[in-house]
């Protein structure tokens, strides 16, 4: 026996109540039933759904109310081909805040049922479903309400407030420590560190580059260096001539001088054999030296020898130490077990001993000033992780020798080279003039926001309830301020600067630290299975049930946005079968594209300009921010760029003379064929570039083009980004054609609950579609060779994309519901790929930012949490601002126009300026 429905308090929805609760006619006994929102008008318009949610700007300006995110271009066409979508509450669960009451009112509720049972001739299924007093609704009710009152006590503005509090406590105990323990992040590498896994070196609080042969013969161009002591310092040299020179070989007498010269580099490096610190060396005025333990037997008068010789050496070592870099190589710990006989002397305690000598006698040789001979003491923990490796027990395995020469080269190198993955011993880069200027008007904005914060609350408090002398009792003066534009663009430009700022302290002002990246199956795996279970379990009914519906993109975008980072933060790509899947959702954002605005145009038939600049400002406000404020040009977001040029390729297309849409072509069936004629032109063109490498570069390079596209002298990355995925587009507006097509004539059967065609034709196409999707992964799996793959993948990877959108769409069911918790993200996919390069991932995605050192548990979900809020924030900074700067009427549009025309001439210019400084 059901109950009778009642009518819900405005603004509630339920998206779990049972779906036959909500076709009832209402009646005052139901406690909730789900809503129905409608999509905005400006939404309508412009392709961004619900911008300000179920919040006016004025609420959201003093802090009530949480605003929807704008859809993605990916669903904004089909969202007028199915129908509305409904504003969505700013949790991942859904729903609506007010849980107390709704408690009181199941409560009250129970209270006044009377208990009645169902028939008992009734089947067990049935009587399980619908008994009153059965478990079934009571636990949805129960499940519901808890997610509300969760909604209610932890929403997104709370979030946003807890994660403002953990940056600015993480700021000041990174600052904190920066002042107590010394800002040279050298010293780090040269003292400390640990393994990830066998082989991978991570110094602590920065990353450590790999020098390619290139790279060292460019940054040891006429130097000298040289590498003195007994064999395992011979060890380190041979490592380090063979990042200059891999066929270089360990040949020569083991007890003698070896030379090496890299004459078209200009490079030498010696080892000479000083096995001792003895007056040899201090006749040489060598600075580099090691000893040996073996030629005096251990004996204690060789210890105090060693020591009267380091103290002697010592002022000559500083003397040159003001005109050269000295590194004093600590002595690496013994394998006493695999010592032979003759060397059974050597022991760690006698090491340590000498190592303490040294370090005590070096460090105090200088008054009142800090030593200029760096210990280079990281060999020795190096050593202690792999000493049982040793084959003689003295000498390290050959990996140990090139980690330690791969540390010396970054010492030295990284701030000449200043590689982007090695932040160790790298300073801060200079202000730039833009970036300059940039803070110059972030200031500014925050100063006026404030101004009107101070004068906005003057006049609250004028406006103060006043109490009646006749009556005694309180008159409120009730006066509804408008929120003026002005306020509103500082408030967003006064949000953004602070934003901006945790962006340059996360990536540029070497405030946190910074990791490399490591890759193992499990760091990439596990984080999939969790999120996964997390999707599942936030679950509702879809509003429509039509194929590619609002919420089942912002679903697909969502999870295959969270595979994305999770992929990029665990370093995957260096295994291919993660690469190549990872290529195919880049691609199916891609096809997206395609298919969202070829759907607007085709239905809406709006061509205007209003149009255009909606969907431009969206995909290239925040990235523009970041490549002043970041300094990196505007091709480093590699897929902002691809994104905006596919929408005028499809603008283009389809607004070029005859205008086909599909009012137009239902009147006249040759239309079709006239749309048809034009994708094949456009098929033509992609072939004519992606096949004419000299043509594409010739474009792209043109000015002001090159300055858009250009990264590290040259288009070449542009093109090769561009011709990876170069079919997709094509094909998502090729499917949108034929779907729509279908759709008009009702040959698919989108109701609720109903397979998408007959029983037979969508069991094959299903089967076709299983296996299409298997093929793809088993060949992806199976790949060898990362470039073959990629000149594959243009022409194959629609197979998966195609197999996936019929195995989500043709059952009912599967049409019928969808994960909140995905589509949460979905909304703000473009937010969370751009963010991500520079606080949560480092050192331009190359590295992790580690914002708690020592806990890379705790440190992921701490970043996570701050990166997502910030990006949430972002997306709403995007949307109040589209509003004011881009507006509707279409003289106030042109001025706004020329004034951004304006501002990138004057962006161009600087930037030219910049570059001619540089050189």
């Amino acid at each position: 026996m059901a109950l009778p429905p009642q009518p819900p308090p405005a603004g509630a929805r339920d998206p779990v109540t049972p779906e036959h609760w909500a076709s009832r006619p209402p009646s005052p006994a139901q406690p909730l039933l789900k809503q129905e929102a409608k999509e905005e008008e400006e939404g309508e318009e412009t392709g961004i759904q619900g911008a300000w949610g179920t919040s006016t700007p004025e609420q959201r300006r003093r802090g009530f109310g949480e605003a929807a995110q704008p859809a993605d271009s990916a669903e904004e066409g089909q969202a007028k081909a199915g129908g509305a979508a409904a504003a969505r509450s700013g949790s991942p669960a859904g729903g609506a805040g007010g849980g107390g009451e709704g408690w009181q009112r199941l409560l009250a509720w129970l209270q006044r049922r009377q208990p009645q049972c169902c028939p008992c001739a009734a089947p067990l299924p049935r009587s399980a479903a619908h008994c009153c007093h059965g478990g079934t609704k009571m636990a949805a009710l129960a499940y519901n309400l808890g997610k509300r009152e969760i909604n209610h006590y932890f929403s997104v503005r709370s979030a946003k407030v807890l994660a403002l509090v953990a940056v600015l406590l993480l700021a000041a105990c990174h600052l904190a420590s920066r002042r107590y323990r010394g800002n040279d992040s050298c010293e780090y590498l040269l003292s400390s560190g640990r393994f990830l896994g066998e082989k991978v070196w991570q110094p602590h609080s920065c990353m450590m580059h790999k020098y390619k042969i290139s790279e060292a013969k460019n940054c040891l161009v006429d130097k000298h260096i040289a590498f003195i002591g007994d064999s395992r310092i011979r060890q380190l040299f041979y490592s380090f001539v063979k990042i200059i020179n891999p066929q270089f070989k360990e040949e020569g007498n083991k007890h003698e001088n070896i030379p090496f010269e890299d004459k078209i580099a200009s490079v030498k490096v010696d080892f000479l054999w000083h096995p001792e610190v003895n007056g040899s060396m201090k006749q040489c005025i060598k600075v580099w030296t090691e000893w040996s333990i073996k030629i005096h037997n251990g004996s204690s008068e060789a210890l105090s020898q060693y020591k009267m010789n380091i103290t002697s050496i010592a002022p000559l070592l500083e003397k040159l130490a003001k005109t050269s870099d000295v590194y004093w190589v600590l002595q690496d710990p013994v394998y006493e077990d695999l010592l032979s006989e003759n060397r059974k002397m050597i022991t760690n305690e006698k090491i340590d001993a000498y190592n303490e000598a040294a370090v005590s006698i070096l460090n105090s040789s200088t008054r009142n000033s800090k030593s200029n001979v760096k210990m280079f003491s990281v060999s020795k923990l190096i050593a202690q992780e792999t000493i049982m490796e040793s084959l003689d027990g003295l000498h390290l395995p050959e990996s140990s020798r090139e980690t330690s020469a791969m540390i010396l080269m970054n010492v030295y190198c990284n701030k000449i080279l200043k590689p982007v993955d090695g932040s160790c011993c790298q300073p801060r880069p200079p202000l730039t003039l833009i970036q300059k200027l940039a803070a110059c008007f972030f200031t500014l904005s925050i100063t006026g926001y404030l101004i009107f914060y101070i004068i906005h609350r003057n006049a609250q408090r004028k406006n103060k309830p006043c109490t009646d002398l006749e009556s005694g009792e309180e008159k409120k003066n009730i006066i509804n301020t408008p929120v003026s534009s002005l306020e509103i663009l500082l408030q967003s430009f006064c949000k953004l600067g602070l934003i901006m700022a945790y962006f340059y302290m996360c990536d540029r002002a070497n405030l946190f630290m910074k990791e490399n990246k490591f890759y193992t199956h499990s760091s990439f795996f596990i984080p999939i299975i969790y999120i996964l279970v997390l999707g599942v379990f936030y679950n509702e009914n879809t509003k429509e049930t039509k194929v590619l519906n609002r919420e089942q993109t912002d679903e697909w975008k969502g999870w295959m946005q969270l595979v994305i980072l999770i992929y990029h933060i665990s370093g995957a790509s260096t295994f291919l079968p993660v690469y190549m899947h990872i290529r195919v959702l880049v691609a199916a954002y891609l096809f997206q594209t395609g298919y969202g605005h070829f759907s607007y145009f085709w239905i809406k038939g709006d061509f205007g300009i209003h149009r255009v600049c909606q969907v431009l400002f969206r995909l290239n406000f925040l990235v523009v921010v970041l490549c002043i404020v970041m300094d990196r040009p505007y091709q480093f977001y590699y897929f902002v760029p691809l994104v905006t040029v596919w929408f005028m390729v499809i603008y283009i297309t389809l607004a070029l003379w005859p205008q086909i849409i599909q009012k137009k072509a239902n009147g006249n069936c040759f239309w079709h064929f006239g749309l048809l004629l034009k994708l094949g032109f456009l098929l033509l063109f992609i072939c004519f570039l992606a096949y004419s490498q000299g043509a594409f570069e010739k474009i792209f390079s043109l000015w002001p083009l090159s300055k858009c596209f250009e990264l590290k002298g040259n288009v070449y990355e542009w093109w090769f980004r561009w011709r990876l995925d170069r079919y997709v587009v094509f094909h998502g507006m090729l499917f949108a054609f034929i779907y729509l097509a279908l759709q008009k004539r009702q040959v698919l059967s989108e109701g609720k609950g109903e397979p998408l065609f007959s029983n037979k034709i969508s069991n094959f196409l299903l089967f076709i579609s299983v296996v299409s999707f298997l093929t793809y992964s088993i060949w992806a799996s199976s790949c060898k060779n990362k470039a073959e793959c990629n000149e594959l993948h243009p022409s194959v990877s629609v197979v998966q994309i195609l197999a996936f959108i019929l195995i989500r769409n043709i059952p009912g069911y599967a049409r019928s519901v969808y994960s909140s918790f995905f589509a949460w993200f979905g909304k703000i996919s473009l937010e969370l790929f751009i963010c991500q390069y520079h606080i949560w991932l480092a050192a331009d995605t190359r590295g992790i930012l580690v914002l708690i050192p020592g806990n890379p548990m705790l440190n992921i979900i701490v970043s996570t949490f701050i990166f997502v809020c910030v990006a949430h924030e972002i997306s709403q900074i995007t949307n109040d601002l589209a509003q004011i700067i881009i507006p509707k009427d279409n003289s106030s549009l042109l001025k706004r126009l020329a004034c951004i025309a304006a501002f990138f001439c004057g962006l161009l210019i600087l930037s030219s300026i910049q570059d001619k400084s540089k050189q």
